[in-house]
């Protein structure tokens, strides 16, 4: 049985509702535990292979709050050998110039700290100027957008989890 550990930081609920939909979509034989990263500690993470993190772009192209005071600690984990997916939320029409950006900047450190980037998502069907998100013309993972597309998040994370479930192998 496939373990995955799914932490997120929210401040409105969105990034916390989309992480019990993305829970309830891999259902059977893989069990997902949510973690609030604001009551997480780095040896939380040794747990799990496979890692799903959550973040909104908060602001102009900054981390959710949760996450900010978290970051530093990420210096404190090793990621080597560890699959991580990312998704976000944020607002294509009100901050085009940094949409998903948090994404971007938790990927790059979990990337320097061993992490092997999985779940890439296409960026296709949005419309943003810039991202801190992009590698190779795809974003590092889901962007979810709850201001502007909201008719869109169960089928987009429907279609993400199929992936991720190719991309950790289970």
């Amino acid at each position: 049985m496939a373990k995955i550990g799914l932490f997120f930081g929210t401040q409105t609920s969105n990034t916390q509702t989309a992480a019990e939909t993305i829970q309830k979509e891999f259902g059977g034989n893989t069990v997902v535990n949510l973690n609030d990263v604001s009551k997480a500690e780095p040896n939380d993470f040794n747990n799990y292979s496979y890692i799903i993190v959550g973040c909104p772009t908060w602001n102009v192209g900054e981390l959710q709050s949760d996450w900010e005071d978290f970051y530093d600690e990420l210096d404190n984990i090793d990621f080597t050998s560890k699959k991580v997916a990312y998704f976000g939320e944020g607002d294509q029409v009100g901050y085009p110039d940094t949409f998903q950006d948090a994404m971007g900047m938790l990927e790059e450190k979990i990337v320097e700290r061993g992490g092997e980037t999985v779940g890439y998502w296409s960026t296709d069907g949005y419309e943003f100027t810039d991202s801190k998100a992009l590698r190779d013309g795809k974003f590092v993972g889901l962007a979810l957008d709850e201001d502007n597309q909201s008719d869109l998040t169960d089928e987009r994370i429907k279609a993400w989890v199929a992936q991720l479930k190719q991309d950790f192998g289970i």
